[in-house]
C-alpha cells in the first residue's frame, strides 16, 4: 500500500484517523501499533513477523543493557549489544544480500549455488537502524530503556515512516510516544505537508520519472538525449523521496509526531560536502552517530578521518541495495567528498557561486546515473553515451522530449529552490504569512493540490516509490 493510492487514501487513512481520535488516549498507541501492522501486511504479511520479532529482540537488550550497567556490568552489558547488533545485521544480511553473495561466489568459484530468491521485506533497511539505534543509545545512557513495550512496537512500526523513512531516532520521539496532542492548527499544518508532498510524489516524480522510463529503454540514442534522462531521473529520485518524506512527516504531525526533516532543498548545494548536509539528512546523521563517530571521526588526524570516510560510504552504497553499482556509488561520493576533504573546498570557495553550482549539479546528475543502472554494462554504455562516444550530440528525438517536457522541467528546477531566504527578507511577504489571508490560500492550494493529484491518479498508472526497493 502507498501513501499516493486511492486505498490508502480513501480508505485506510480515514478510517486509521478517525478511530484514532476517537478512542481515549491510552489506547491510541494500540491503535497506530495494529494499523501499522496492517498496512505492512497488506503488501507482505508473512514478514510481519520479522518486524515484531526485532521489535522484541531490542525491546528485551535495551532492558538487559541498562540492568547490566547499573549493575556494573560493562562486559555483559557491552556483549549484549553486540548480540543485539549481530542479530539485527544478520536480518539485514540475510534477506538483502544472500543472493548477492551468493551470485559473487558462483562468478568467482563457478560453484553454481542455487539463488534463495528472498524476497525483500520492505522497510527493513529503514526499521533495523532504527531498533540498533535504540539500543545503542541505551548502551550509551542517551536514553532510559522503555519498559513499555506497547510504546516501543509504536515506534518501530508506524506507518508513517515505516517503508522508506526518514529514519526515526527512539531519542527524538521518546516524549512523544508517552504523551502527545494534536491540536488544531497542527492537524491543519500535517494536512498541507502531506498534499505537498504528494503532489510532489504524483504531478512532478511520475510525470518525468515516465520521461526516464521512455529515455533508458531506446536501444541508441545521442548524447543530449542521455543527459535529459539522467537529469529526468535526478528530479524523479528526489520528488519521489522528499515527496515521501513530506508525507511521511506530515502524517506524523496528524498523530501528534514531530519527525526531523529529511531534505533541505539538496539541489543548490555548492559542493558534495554540502549536498549531503541536505539530502536524506536522517541516513547521513545516523552514519555519522552510529558509525563515523565511533570510528574517530576527525579526532585521530587526516590519514584516519580518510579512511572513516571510506568505511562510511562503502556502507552507505551497500545500505542503498545488494548491487555493485551502489558500491560503485558509494566509493564515487566517498572519493569525492575526501577529495574536497584534502584541498578541493579551499579551491571552490574561490569561485563564483554558479560555477560551484554547476560543479556539484554536475558530479550529482553522474552519481544519480551510477545509481540508477543496475547492470554494469549498460551504465558503461550510457555513460559512454553521454559523453558523446560513438554517437552525435543532439539529434530530432532530444528536441522531440526536450519541447514536451519543457515546462516540466521548468516547474521542476523551481520547485526544487529554497525560498525562505527571500522571504525573510521581504516584511511585505512576512507579514502576509502571519495574516489569516495566507491560511485560507494554504487551504485553497492544497484543495487544489489535491484535485490535481487525484486527477492525475485516476488516469495515471504510473506510481512507483523508488526507495521502496531499499
Amino acid at each position: 500500500m502507498v501513501f499516493s493510492s486511492f486505498v490508502f487514501l480513501l480508505v485506510f487513512f480515514l478510517v486509521v484517523m478517525a478511530l484514532y481520535f476517537l478512542v481515549p488516549r491510552r489506547i491510541r498507541n494500540l491503535v497506530l501499533l495494529l494499523a501499522s501492522l496492517l498496512f505492512y501486511a497488506w503488501g507482505e504479511p508473512v514478514y510481519v513477523s520479522i518486524m515484531l520479532f526485532s521489535t522484541v529482540f531490542d525491546y528485551t537488550n535495551g532492558l538487559l543493557i541498562e540492568k547490566f550497567k547499573k549493575e556494573n556490568r560493562q562486559t555483559a552489558a557491552k556483549v549484549t549489544l553486540i548480540i543485539d547488533m549481530i542479530g539485527n545485521l544478520s536480518i539485514l544480511g540475510f534477506f538483502k544480500y544472500a543472493d548477492f553473495v551468493i551470485e559473487n561466489v558462483n562468478a568467482i568459484t563457478g560453484a553454481g549455488i542455487s539463488l534463495l530468491h528472498i524476497a525483500l521485506p520492505i522497510g527493513v533497511s529503514f526499521y533495523t537502524f532504527q531498533t540498533m539505534s535504540y539500543t545503542i543509545d541505551v548502551y550509551r545512557g542517551e536514553v532510559p530503556a522503555t519498559r513499555n513495550i506497547l510504546n516501543f512496537a509504536t515506534y518501530v512500526t508506524i506507518f508513517p515512516q515505516l517503508i522508506a523513512g526518514p529514519i526515526v531516532q527512539y531519542k527524538t520521539v521518546e516524549k512523544e510516544l508517552a504523551n502527545r496532542k494534536t491540536t488544531v492548527d497542527e492537524f491543519a499544518e500535517g494536512a498541507f505537508r502531506f498534499v505537498i508532498g504528494m503532489a510532489k510524489k504524483v504531478i512532478l516524480a511520475n510525470q518525468i520519472g515516465a520521461l526516464f522510463t521512455t529515455i533508458s529503454g531506446m536501444s541508441e540514442m545521442s548524447a543530449a538525449t542521455a543527459w535529459l534522462g539522467a537529469i529526468a531521473y535526478s528530479f524523479q529520485i528526489y520528488f519521489d523521496f522528499s515527496g515521501y518524506s513530506d508525507m511521511a512527516i506530515g502524517l506524523g504531525r496528524m498523530f501528534g509526531f514531530h519527525f526531523l526533516e529529511n531534505f533541505d532543498h539538496p539541489y543548490i548545494s555548492s559542493s558534495i560536502t554540502e549536498f549531503w548536509r541536505r539530502w536524506h539528512i536522517s541516513l547521513s546523521s545516523w552514519f555519522r552517530e552510529y558509525v563515523y563517530i565511533p570510528l574517530g571521526g576527525n579526532r585521530k588526524g587526516l590519514k584516519r578521518q580518510l579512511f572513516n570516510i571510506a568505511v562510511v560510504w562503502m556502507l552507505t552504497g551497500l545500505w542503498h541495495g545488494a548491487s555493485w553499482n551502489f558500491v560503485l556509488w558509494g566509493m564515487y561520493y566517498g572519493l569525492l567528498l575526501m577529495i574536497e576533504k584534502v584541498f578541493l573546498l579551499k579551491w571552490l570557495e574561490k569561485l563564483p557561486k554558479v560555477f560551484r553550482h554547476i560543479y556539484c549539479l554536475f558530479l550529482v546528475i553522474i552519481g544519480w546515473t551510477i545509481f540508477a543502472q543496475t547492470d554494469f554494462g549498460m551504465l558503461g554504455e550510457y555513460l559512454q553515451t553521454m559523453a558523446g562516444v560513438g554517437t552525435v550530440w543532439a539529434d530530432s528525438t532530444f528536441f522531440y522530449h526536450l519541447s514536451c517536457n519543457a515546462v516540466l522541467l521548468v516547474i521542476l528546477c523551481l520547485c526544487s529552490v529554497d525560498y525562505k531566504p527571500l522571504i525573510a527578507r521581504s516584511p511585505k511577504i512576512s507579514a502576509f504569512m502571519q495574516s489569516p489571508a495566507y491560511d485560507a490560500v494554504r487551504t485553497v492550494i492544497m484543495l487544489v493540490l489535491m484535485a490535481v493529484c487525484f486527477a492525475f491518479l485516476v488516469g495515471d498508472s504510473y506510481n512507483p516509490f523508488l526507495y521502496f526497493r531499499f
